[in-house]
């Protein structure tokens, strides 16, 4: 019982002085300022944190996630075209993918998608 003892005390401070050896010389120790900031994102943090947005980015990413959404719609209705009425998939899948091109008309025609403003 005294071995066992002993041996798990052993084991303990092995693994104490090897973790205490891997702080000291980790690369994680040397710290810039920069890193040891709060922000790493490249603003001031003594600034105001009410910074303006691009609403062009805003909008990009707003149709991007409406359109990925669309399309993970779509793959089901794939899939289901073998168990279903072809007439009746055709015309779901077909009314789908009209709303989908009106959206995107309408996104084009309200300025949402150029960059160039």
């Amino acid at each position: 019982m005294k071995t066992l003892f002993m041996m798990a005390l052993l084991i303990l401070v092995i693994n104490f002085l090897l973790i205490l050896i891997l702080n000291l010389i980790s690369k994680k120790t040397f710290y810039d300022r920069e890193k040891s900031s709060p922000f790493e994102c490249g603003f001031d943090p003594k600034s105001s944190g009410r910074l303006p947005f691009s609403l062009q980015f805003f909008l990009i990413a707003v149709i991007f996630l409406i359109f990925d959404v669309e399309i993970t719609l779509l793959f089901p209705m794939i899939i289901l075209i073998k168990t279903s009425n072809m007439v009746f998939m055709f015309t779901i899948f077909s009314f789908f993918l009209l709303i989908l091109l009106l959206g995107i008309y309408h996104e084009w025609n309200q300025g949402a998608l150029s960059w160039s403003t």
